[in-house]
């Protein structure tokens, strides 16, 4: 079996508090792209492997996948099930496009089906939450907008299936750092206003109404980043934002053929990894 493992971009992101718990308290609205990963899954074996191509992703027990494929185990109740996981990574990581949660959701969805469904959709979510925040929202593969700790998920429409120009400029940027170097007291008098922002008309409006209010903290530690979106803006791009925490940077292209030449400009700078793809709503 093979099961594809999607990405996902930020389209608007903000901080709105921090909790005691130590975590910060966002608001955003997440959306899969295209790009994915490929999970080859084989039940020829005894126990739990998986594997991944990428030199820097663990296998075994390290990997979100393999505590995906545990977790389902024991919340189905198949003691003694075998699994073996092949992963074939194209998204980058540390890129701020939630591979690795990907990957879990992927897991616990091709399972869910191989073994006949035995988790109601609810348990699946109480399941991928477990493992990790975003997991629910790669389970539920739609756009959403997402709060609390990115845990809380309300589905939202109205956004067009526009072509992206996906720069990630091979440098990982770690998301403590960045929330670290993050000054809320700043973003409060410069935000966007959070609380009308999904009233708004994303199909139309989409490239003036992105938003990150991690871009600044980030641009501090690799000034590499601001330089990717100035690159993407210059290429035509409607608009232009990094994702997530960071290190990867997207522009959001009105027509296919903008797009295929500004990747095909940007694909010259052999310093990043540049991919063409796509929302999908």
């Amino acid at each position: 079996m093979e099961i594809k493992s999607f990405a996902k971009v930020n389209l608007y992101l903000d901080i709105i508090g921090k909790r005691p718990d130590g975590y910060h308290e966002l608001v955003s609205l997440m959306c899969p792209i295209a790009l994915h990963d490929t999970l080859a899954v084989s039940f020829d074996t005894h126990g739990i492997q998986v594997s991944c191509d990428h030199p820097d992703v663990p296998g075994g027990p390290e990997n979100i996948a393999y505590t995906a494929a545990s977790r389902f185990f024991s919340a189905a109740a198949i003691p003694g099930a075998g699994v073996a996981i092949t992963i074939r990574k194209t998204i980058p990581i540390g890129a701020g496009l939630g591979g690795g949660s990907s990957n879990a959701a992927a897991v616990l969805i091709g399972l869910n089906r191989h073994f006949g469904y035995p988790l109601s959709p609810e348990t699946l979510l109480e399941t991928g939450k477990a493992i990790g925040a975003d997991v629910p929202f790669f389970i539920c593969g739609k756009p959403a907008v997402a709060r609390g700790i990115g845990d809380i998920l309300t589905p939202f429409s109205g956004l067009n299936p526009l072509p992206l120009v996906l720069v990630y400029p091979r440098h990982i940027l770690s998301t403590r750092d960045v929330y670290k170097n993050f000054n809320l007291t700043l973003t409060k008098k410069e935000k966007i206003h959070t609380k009308n922002i999904f009233k708004l008309d994303w199909g139309t409006n989409i490239d003036r109404l992105l938003f990150n209010a991690l871009e600044p903290a980030a641009f501090t530690l690799s000034p590499q980043i601001a330089e990717v979106k100035r690159k993407l803006l210059d290429s035509g791009a409607a608009g232009a934002l990094m994702s997530g925490s960071g290190s990867s940077v997207y522009g959001i292209y009105r027509d296919p053929e903008t797009a295929e030449k500004a990747f095909s400009l940007l694909s010259r700078q052999r310093r990043w990894q540049v991919f063409c793809t796509r929302l999908l709503t």
